[in-house]
């Protein structure tokens, strides 16, 4: 479950007051708004990169308003993706659990859990150069989601993919909901991506949910 109640942000000149909504565990709710009035920002106050001047946050029954991003357990694919050209696609996969100290064995099992799931097991030795639009977001996808996280964030996940790539990502991301249940707060300007994945669509207009 993600919750707001009543949030203020601040950024520069840029503010948003009394931001409320509930997305329920295991929905997959999407965000819509003009550009520049603040979806991202409000993404980025779940996750805890963005300071909350006013009201809470909850992430099921905790209230998360003050901790930091790494101690939320938030799954975050950010609109760049944010992924390192040193490491390989395994190594992308396994990171999260390696700065959370996890054994080797479950990493390893993780890390193959998430290739077969996405489809890129073919694909773990490589680094990331040369990898096409959709094959990097599904690494990106197998990052955030590697250590079980509650709460799946996507920023724009599928803006630079093409028409037939961003079909495929459609499939899945409905596979990745089926299969994890993990409650999704996906940023979109697309009206067809919103009526394909969304149960549930929340609308920032003027500065206000609708």
């Amino acid at each position: 479950m993600i919750e707001l109640q009543n949030v203020g942000l601040a950024m520069g000149d840029f503010s948003l007051s009394g931001i409320s909504f509930r997305i329920e565990a295991g929905q997959y709710a999407v965000l819509m708004g003009r550009t520049g009035r603040g979806k991202t920002t409000i993404l980025e106050a779940v996750c805890g990169l963005r300071h909350v001047r006013a009201g809470r946050i909850l992430l099921g029954d905790r209230d998360v308003t003050d901790l930091p991003p790494g101690e939320r357990g938030i799954g975050y694919v950010p609109q760049d993706l944010a992924l390192f050209p040193t490491l390989t696609v395994a190594e992308h996969l396994a990171f999260a659990l390696k700065i959370r100290k996890s054994p080797q064995k479950l990493i390893d099992e993780r890390v193959a859990e998430m290739a077969d799931l996405l489809s890129i097991t073919s694909l773990l030795k490589r680094k990331i150069q040369g990898l096409s639009g959709g094959e990097s977001q599904r690494v990106a996808l197998g990052r955030a989601l590697s250590f079980h996280p509650p709460v799946l964030l996507l920023d724009e996940p599928l803006s630079a993919l093409d028409e037939a790539t961003r079909a495929e990502m459609y499939d899945l991301l409905a596979r990745i909901r089926d299969r994890t249940g993990v409650t999704t707060l996906h940023v979109t300007h697309s009206n067809e991506e919103a009526k394909t994945l969304g149960d549930r669509i929340i609308r920032l207009e003027d500065g206000k949910i609708v």
